[in-house]
């Protein structure tokens, strides 16, 4: 009795798509015939995931098979034997209705394994602002699949060359009769490619490529933003039986960096300075995202939120020789555990404040408002 398709991959029914997608693709890794060389089991266990996720990648072939279960796909589906009329099955009217609807909703009709185009992947990477500033070239490792060495992709042993499909006679469409309508559908037996693999490659079992992680140079350019893709054409899985690969899109993400807050091609950095050094006025030095250093010179009695502009000195624009600004912002900080003579000088500070009186603007004149406030109320 043939084990549950959910179970061989260790999903729950529910799994989505990319669920399925992991969990074969890390028990695929796990036991394929390279990795367990004469173990019997390990291939067996692999031919058996290979049976699953093709099933259950498909919509149409998983809707049948949670409706009927294993019963859907025997004797060809259920649906037709050999070109004549029988059981009329889920997976057959899915089929039927790819055949006779396909073109017209923008799907070509299902295309089967023989000529179908190989899946495009996805990979998710994070690089650093610095890296998203000057572009860098970086190597990535891809669980993929790829054309089967020993067929050279055909599915075939070395020599043997595909025949004549017996069901449907290379025509790669069988007709069957249901009450007053006959309907043409894609054989199922050569998945409609009219020719059949009569020895398979012990390798790739027929399909034509097998599982391996590849190694991938990636350039990213100077300037890419969050979200930026970048397409590697032909580096996706390897299509059956010597279709084209599929192409592989790279998402990038950018790491929160520990100084600077990007905002598109400019730079924001918030600079933290002693009380004495508003008041008084000064220089600080800061990094910049080039490796670089700059000098922001301070006046007496800056304020926090006062922004400094450093042209030129932000991010790389993506296929720009332009740069984007830095904004330097103060933030005055407020002395803490402060010492007994500290506390006597600030407090002999105040008292000489109040005596000349104009050294805090903004808070005088916000108490001003203030006390205007409370005098119009009691009138």
């Amino acid at each position: 009795m043939k084990r549950d398709y959910y179970e061989t991959l260790g999903v729950e029914k529910g799994a989505d798509a990319d669920t399925l997608k992991k969990a074969y693709r890390k028990l695929a890794m796990q036991f394929h015939p390279d990795r367990n060389p004469g173990n019997t089991e390990a291939e067996s266990k692999f031919k058996e995931l290979n049976e699953a996720y093709d099933v259950l990648k498909d919509d149409q072939k998983r809707a049948a098979y949670d409706r009927f279960g294993h019963a859907a796909f025997e004797n060809g589906g259920g649906g037709f034997r050999n070109g004549q009329a029988g059981g009329f099955s889920a997976s057959g009217f899915a089929d039927i209705f790819d055949e006779m609807f396909g073109d017209f909703m923008g799907g070509g009709g299902r295309r089967g394994p023989g000529r179908g185009r190989g899946s495009d992947l996805r990979f998710n990477m994070e690089i650093s602002l610095e890296d998203a500033f000057a572009g860098k070239q970086s190597t990535i490792r891809v669980p993929s699949s790829v054309a089967c060495e020993d067929c050279d992709g055909t599915g075939g042993e070395k020599g043997a060359k595909p025949i004549t499909c017996p069901a449907c006679h290379g025509h790669g469409k069988v007709r069957a009769t249901q009450g007053f309508f006959t309907i043409e559908r894609s054989c199922q037996h050569c998945s409609g490619a009219g020719k059949v693999i009569e020895k398979p490659c012990k390798t790739c079992h027929g399909s034509g490529r097998t599982a391996k992680e590849k190694t991938l140079q990636v350039n990213i350019p100077a300037g890419v933003e969050e979200g930026t893709r970048i397409r590697l054409a032909g580096e996706g899985e390897a299509g059956m039986l010597g279709a084209p690969a599929g192409d592989l899109y790279i998402f990038l993400s950018i790491k929160p960096h520990r100084l600077f807050e990007r905002d598109g091609a400019n730079i924001h950095c918030h600079v933290p300075i002693a009380m004495t050094n508003a008041a008084l006025g000064g220089q600080v030095e800061i990094p910049t995202i080039d490796g670089g250093r700059a000098k922001v010179t301070i006046p007496a009695g800056a304020q926090t939120g006062q922004q400094f502009r450093l042209k030129g000195k932000g991010m790389s624009v993506l296929r720009s020789s332009a740069r984007g600004d830095m904004y330097v912002e103060l933030v005055v900080e407020t002395p803490v555990n402060l010492s007994k003579k500290q506390k006597d000088l600030l407090a002999q500070f105040e008292a000489e404040g109040k005596k000349h009186g104009n050294h805090s603007p903004q808070s005088e004149g916000f108490f001003a408002r203030v006390k205007e406030f409370f005098d119009s109320s009691r009138d």
